[in-house]
């Protein structure tokens, strides 16, 4: 199956579970959300007139011509910027699957958790955001359409009350909005769910299991937080794992157990801080202004620093020391571009070698690529040493190198939205 493919087999096999129980949630909470919309906005410009409900098609249950469209919107909090993710979805016939038709995607830096102290500055990036929904999306299906905020480790980082602050400050927005807003709108994302979520990718990569002895799974690396997720082939994989790190996933009429893992402090820009001897500092992103190369001439000097943030921290699990293929994400892909390792554009497939050999002349030929980065010797070494020293993987350990498919961002955005839909406690 071609990659193209990746992103709407799973929205296929994700929607067949979850997509009644989301058609349940719009037609329960239908009339109450229209209330709760039209004498919200009673004296506002962008008022919804109430609308007449929407008669059972009781009497023409197959009809001849029959299409749906609806919406998702996911906002994606991270440490260094704020993304929305703007899901459209048809279903062209009642007894077929609903497919993703396309994606609006939009970012702004920096991330929430750089307005600690500002909740309202931060708050109104949020509203800026929320204008391009409202451009993408028609009007009348606003009311119907969730809108949901997951943070990630940069409000993680934050001192509780900052980031509750910060939160509440989102909550309000988002009642100020036209959008349907379900319970538990605005939170932070444990850890571990960035990679439980991305099940939905495996999902689709397990009918590869009956083609291939090799361990498949992903790779996540933000700025304050790397993830590792994979469907174990074998049970001492299950049974050497530490047991947090194992969840149990009940779903498609079966449970999986999947390894996954978030390393909080182990994301790209708080790796720099770290080496640096800085992580205690208010803001993860002030290191940027630290021209790196002055500190670690070389690529040997540099591995070393590395090595005592990464060695000893990282669970090594059982089975990637074997052969395997993972689907790498966000800085993996970021970085390898800026190196020139692989195609922009098109992403690539690379060996964890490829990484090392990269980093190597990144660091020693630091004339030829300052002007692209003064951290990417840095950064191409971490990323070495978190795949070598950190995760164990074999120099030979196959990496699929994505940013999009099918035009949709590769992210766990895109799985948090069918994880609602799934999850919203209707009967």
């Amino acid at each position: 199956m071609s990659q193209q493919m990746l992103l709407l087999t799973v929205v296929s096999m994700w929607l067949f579970a979850g997509y009644f129980l989301a058609e349940a949630t719009y037609y329960n909470h239908h009339m109450y959300n229209r209330y709760r919309a039209f004498n919200h906005h009673a004296n506002m410009d962008n008022q919804l007139p109430p609308e007449v409900p929407v008669e059972m098609e009781a009497l023409a249950p197959h009809p001849v011509y029959f299409s749906r469209t609806f919406y998702g919107i996911m906002f994606d909090a991270g440490s260094t910027g704020t993304r929305i993710h703007i899901y459209k979805f048809i279903q062209k016939d009642p007894v077929e699957l609903p497919v993703l038709d396309n994606e609006m995607y939009h970012a702004v830096k920096p991330g929430l958790s750089a307005y600690a102290d500002m909740p309202e500055v931060g708050g109104e990036t949020i509203r800026q955001l929320l204008k391009v929904a409202k451009k993408t999306i028609p009007k009348e299906q606003w009311i119907q359409t969730p809108v949901v905020l997951k943070a990630t480790a940069g409000l993680r980082l934050l001192p509780q009350e900052k980031a509750k602050t910060l939160l509440n400050e989102v909550k309000e927005i988002f009642d100020d909005s036209p959008f349907f807003v379900p319970n538990n709108s605005v939170t932070i994302m444990n850890g571990n769910n960035e990679g439980t979520i991305t099940f939905l990718c495996l999902t689709y990569l397990r009918h590869l299991y009956a083609k291939t002895r090799k361990t498949i799974g992903i790779l996540d690396l933000g700025g304050g937080s790397t993830q590792i997720t994979f469907l174990p082939r074998l049970k001492k994989t299950v049974l050497t794992a530490p047991p947090d790190y194992i969840a149990k996933i009940n779903m498609f009429n079966g449970t999986f157990e999947l390894y996954t893992h978030s390393y909080l402090g182990n994301g790209l820009i708080a790796a720099r801080l770290a080496t640096l001897g800085a992580l205690g500092a208010d803001d993860i992103n002030n290191i940027t202004s630290v021209p790196l190369f002055l500190y670690f001439p070389g690529y040997k000097l540099c591995y070393q620093e590395i090595m005592q943030v990464v060695k000893g921290i990282v669970h090594q699990p059982f089975e990637v020391k074997g052969s395997s293929i993972f689907y790498a994400f966000s800085y993996y892909y970021d970085r390898a571009v800026e190196s020139g390792l692989i195609d922009g554009s098109r992403g690539g497939t690379v060996e964890v070698r490829d990484f090392k050999k990269r980093a190597k002349e990144v660091c020693n030929k630091m004339t030829k690529y300052r002007p692209i980065s003064p951290f990417l010797c840095m950064d191409m070494t971490y990323i070495t040493c978190l795949l070598k020293e950190g995760f164990g993987f074999k120099d030979s350990t196959v990496l699929q190198l994505t940013k999009k498919v099918n035009n949709v961002e590769t992210s766990w955005a895109l799985g948090a939205i069918f994880d609602h839909f799934h999850n919203l406690n209707i009967h």
